[in-house]
Formats: structure tokens, C-alpha cells, sequence
């Protein structure tokens, strides 16, 4: 059992000072486990929209939620877009009895219902799979291939690992991506999903990606838009800052699993992966994502110049920003294009993320730091020494 401490502690904080909290991350991700570590599976309170003795007890959902005490969970809560119009009266009561969670596979944005009813009521908390600081650096290497997705990352071989994550591809394409009333054919959005896969860590090119389905441009995006709205994808926006030179202005593309593009990649182990020619990408893209989720800044770009210059993170903290670049080799250096973004960006650090062990200074305001030390979060790589 991987503890997942932290994440339990900030849901429960969540309860105390807000009447409705939303749970929402990819499926698979271990929500259902933490919401039945604050309520249990078989009490009243709990209702989970995929068992049809839950939707029975639903059926009137203002009789069935009206005089419940404590915390109410309801998994699965797009199922019955209806209840966020209850939940809204439910949560305007003086006194309130109730405190509601609810758990989704999707943004508010793509559950408008909940954004539009339970606007300046609902708090929002995102999770995805294990991070690098729930299971230990020293398991990074297992983590990257498999991804954090837990059914994935616990199995017990990397065959049983490869088969659960493409039975989850399949079932997520032809049943949870309609439940949301996309009617998308499963193969045309597994061809999309694919062909996303080999723009891990590049900038995405709409107007190619369409050409290559025999599409148009707009239904490409609405694609993307999908994959990020449901957690599989990660846009990266670019840095916009008002310098002379010309900025790339397309969002870079990331898998928010490192596992599931692995997948999609056809990487099947640990050699495959260190031999693929898409090693560099993956790792980069690994190192994003759990540098997002773990030091949580305040916002988070790319950014990119026509003439070449770029850096893979730009982020704001605090009214100030600080540059994250992502090397796979032994002794990072100082480059030109780190150099200009300093310069250009008025960057206050920036932080060289590499697989090695020692920790040094590069240049001024320039730092090589090992990726375990991410697990201390913002302060162990920005803060003063």
C-alpha cells in the first residue's frame, strides 16, 4: 500500500473549509481509494454513480442528499449532471449539515455543469497517479517506465504492466471518452492519440497532425482539447514576453503518464526505453510533469524563440520567475540558450534537473541539481542557501 499522506490531509482540509470539494484526476488515478479512506464504501453517505444500487438511491437525489450528516462522497458525479443544480442548494443552506466530495475524471471546464451551478462554492483539487515523493526516488526508474497510474505501476510483471495499460486505453476510448456525449470512433481517436505520442516534448503543429488523419484543423484541436480536459494530455503554453525576437506561440505537448505513452510507443521495458529513440523526450516529459506536481508554482509556461533559443519551464512564483531545464547527460553545462533566457526572461534561478548525484553551481544563478531533490519541493531548488 503506497501512502498517499499528503493528498489525504489536503481533501480533508479542503472539507473543513469548503461545503463542496471536487476530487478530479484521471481515471485509474486512486480517487475511489482516498475518498474510502474518509468514508467508507458501505455507509449511507457514499454513492457511487457506477453501481446501480447507488443511481437507485440517486433517483431522487434532493429526498436521498437533504438530511445526510458529515461528509457526503459522490463518485463518478457526471453520470448524473442533475445533482450539481442540487448540490448548489445544498451548500446555500444556513446551517449546513453536510459537506459534499465529489469525484471526476474530467476538468470543470469539460464538466460545465459543476463550473456554471457551483461557481464561488466549489473548491478544486487535482490528483493524478503515484508521484516521485509517495513512492521514493529510488524507484524512479520503475516509475517512469510504468507510469503512476497504481494498477499499473503495482503490477507484478512488466507483462502484466503492458496488458493493463492497454486494456485501459481500450476501455477509456470506447467507454468512458462517450460518457461525456463525445461521439468520437474509438480507432479515428486512438489514430489521433498515437500520432500525439511522437509530439511528446515538441511543439504541436495543428495543421500537420490534421493532414496526417486527412482531417481539418479544427477537429484536431477539439481532439487535443479533449485528451487534456480528461487528464491525458498536458498543454504547455508558451511564454509570452515582450522582447524583440519571435516567439513560438503553439503549445508543447506532454503525456500526462509517462506508462500510457510508453504504450503508445510500443516501449515494453526498461532497455527498450533506454534504446527508443523517443528516451530523451519521454524523460524530459517525466520530469515536467512530477516537477509541476510537486512544486506546485503559480503558473507554468515554455518558452521558445524562432531563432532557437528556449527553456523547458518557465514558472512564477510569487510575483517572480524562475527557469527549470530538464539533461539527461552526466554534467550538465551552461548553455547559450540558457543564457538568453536569463538575460531575456529576467529570471531570478534557473535549476538544471539531471540523473546524477552530486549537486553544483553552473554559472551564477545557475544550478545542476539531482532529480531526487525534487521530492523536498520548491524550497530544496530555489531557495537561498
Amino acid at each position: 500500500m503506497i501512502s498517499r499522506k499528503k493528498l489525504l490531509q489536503t481533501v480533508r482540509a479542503a472539507l473543513q473549509r469548503s461545503r463542496v470539494v471536487a476530487l478530479i484526476g484521471p481515471r485509474q488515478c486512486g480517487k475511489t481509494t482516498l475518498a474510502r479512506m474518509i468514508i467508507k464504501a458501505n455507509s449511507p453517505n457514499y454513492f457511487d454513480l457506477e453501481d446501480p444500487a447507488s443511481l437507485g438511491r440517486l433517483s431522487e437525489p434532493m429526498i436521498a442528499l437533504n438530511d445526510l450528516k458529515g461528509v457526503v462522497v459522490i463518485d463518478e458525479v457526471h453520470r448524473r449532471p442533475e445533482i450539481f443544480s442540487i448540490l448548489r442548494i445544498l451548500a446555500d443552506r444556513q446551517p449546513t449539515s453536510a459537506r459534499f466530495l465529489i469525484l471526476g475524471s474530467a476538468t470543470p471546464q469539460l464538466l460545465r455543469q459543476s463550473s456554471e451551478s457551483l461557481a464561488g462554492r466549489l473548491e478544486v483539487i487535482e490528483m493524478g497517479g503515484f508521484n516521485l515523493a509517495e513512492l521514493g526516488e529510488e524507484h524512479h526508474g520503475l516509475h517512469w517506465l510504468r507510469g503512476g497510474l497504481p494498477l499499473s505501476y503495482l503490477a507484478k510483471d512488466e507483462k502484466i504492466s503492458w496488458i493493463w495499460r492497454k486494456q485501459f486505453i481500450q476501455t477509456f476510448l470506447e467507454r468512458d471518452v462517450p460518457q461525456f456525449g463525445i461521439r468520437i470512433p474509438a480507432l479515428t481517436m486512438l489514430r489521433f492519440w498515437t500520432i500525439l505520442s511522437h509530439y511528446h516534448g515538441q511543439i504541436w503543429n495543428a495543421e500537420e497532425t490534421a493532414r496526417s488523419l486527412a482531417m481539418k484543423g479544427a477537429a484536431v484541436r477539439s481532439y487535443l482539447d479533449l485528451l487534456t480536459g480528461l487528464f491525458m494530455i498536458r498543454q504547455l503554453q508558451p511564454w509570452q514576453a515582450n522582447i524583440k525576437k519571435r516567439q513560438v506561440k503553439a503549445p508543447k505537448i506532454y503525456f500526462t503518464d509517462s506508462g500510457l505513452l510508453h504504450q503508445l510507443l510500443g516501449i515494453h521495458n526498461q532497455l527498450e526505453l533506454l534504446t527508443h529513440p523517443k528516451t530523451g523526450a519521454s524523460w524530459e516529459g517525466y520530469v515536467i510533469n512530477e516537477a509541476l506536481r510537486l512544486l506546485e508554482p503559480d503558473e507554468s509556461f515554455f518558452w521558445s524563440t524562432h531563432q532557437g533559443a528556449e527553456i523547458d519551464l518557465v514558472m512564477r512564483k510569487n510575483t517572480r520567475l524562475y527557469g527549470l531545464e530538464v539533461k539527461r547527460g552526466d554534467a550538465p553545462r551552461k548553455t547559450p540558450s540558457m543564457q538568453i533566457a536569463m538575460d531575456n526572461l529576467d529570471l531570478e534561478k534557473i535549476v538544471v534537473i539531471y540523473p546524477g548525484e552530486r549537486r553544483y553551481m553552473i554559472s551564477a544563478r545557475m544550478e545542476a541539481v539531482p532529480l531526487r531533490e525534487i521530492i523536498g519541493g520548491w524550497d530544496a531548488l530555489f531557495s537561498e542557501k
